[in-house]
């Protein structure tokens, strides 16, 4: 980004090459290719683009002269774009997702730091077959754990449940712990019809009720605690199960995953009897990338709960 002086706000300007001048000394590590995608900001990434990129990424990926992948992206989508890239690349060699949380206007600029620690980290063979990984402030994240803690701090990108999975220190990449979760949905496509729902005191059905009637083929709720929601939205949830709409239940803690552990109505347990699936960790965000790509992948709901719910499965 750079700021525009007409419009006094930071719009997406500089192209790769740009990026990579202000990137002293690199040539010294790695020789780079630069090519551009796209241009767009954070908020206008698609999952269809996501799966584009995905696919564009595999092709360099596989030229035995590529050691790794570097993709730089606007940070406000950058954790579903990487968990994306996560689930639908299958390949040993190092991918990493970063981007700058200030534009290139400001003082302190991080682009090109945080570009340099992702080139390292690309050409690091400890980097090989850990998925894909986010890159910022010299730490190092899992695609499938990291999530955008702080809306305007360097040190925004953080997994909360485990913490980083290493880190960038004088050009040399360190890793402290292996990924904990390897998955993989080899898909095509992906179903964009898929809701995402906030739960909060007092709520009802409603927005369940629209979801349904606006054709939905997924519902990811977002669900208090340990994975219960309020009484007054358990109708709403039985009847997109009888539509045999696919209901992913995760909670709006930070930290944390859902269990079934409660018996009341609108509980866990209760929300398990009707045949919910569980989304462990995972924020409502990334559930529904996940749920996306698995409803491109098949519509069984059996093997969609399998996708979600049973540790290092893969999915071919």
């Amino acid at each position: 980004m750079k700021v525009d002086p007409r419009i006094q706000a930071a719009v997406p300007t500089l192209t790769g090459e740009e990026i990579m001048s202000m990137v002293t000394g690199i040539e010294e590590f790695a020789q780079v290719e630069s090519y551009s995608f796209s241009n767009l900001p954070g908020p206008h990434m698609t999952p269809e683009i996501m799966l584009d990129l995905s696919k564009y990424i595999q092709g360099f990926l596989e030229r035995e002269d590529i050691m790794g992948v570097v993709v730089t992206h606007g940070t406000d989508t950058l954790e579903e774009t990487a968990y994306l890239l996560d689930l639908t690349i299958k390949s040993e060699k190092p991918v990493i997702v970063t981007g700058s949380m200030r534009n290139s206007s400001e003082l302190g600029y991080d682009g090109p730091a945080n570009l340099a620690a992702s080139i390292c980290t690309a050409i690091s063979e400890q980097a090989k077959n850990r998925g894909v990984l986010v890159c910022l402030n010299d730490e190092l994240n899992c695609a499938s754990e990291v999530t955008k803690a702080n809306s305007m701090s360097l040190d925004t990108f953080r997994s909360p449940n485990f913490g980083p999975i290493g880190i960038v220190d004088s050009n040399e990449v360190i890793f402290y712990r292996d990924s904990l979760q390897k998955q993989h949905i080899i898909t095509d496509k992906v179903e964009p019809k898929v809701d995402l729902i906030k739960c909060a005191a007092g709520m009802d059905s409603k927005y369940i009720d629209f979801c349904i009637n606006e054709g939905t083929k997924g519902i990811v709720l977002e669900a208090m605690g340990r994975g219960n929601v309020p009484p007054e939205m358990l109708s709403g949830v039985e009847r997109a199960i009888k539509n045999n709409i696919p209901v992913i239940v995760v909670s709006r803690c930070f930290q944390g995953r859902v269990l079934d552990s409660y018996g009341y109505p609108g509980g866990g347990k209760i929300l398990r009897n009707l045949g919910v699936i569980f989304g462990d960790n995972l924020p409502g965000q990334k559930a529904r990338i996940k749920l996306m790509l698995a409803l491109g992948k098949t519509n069984n709901i059996k093997e969609i709960k399998n996708i979600f719910e049973t540790g290092h499965y893969q999915y071919h």
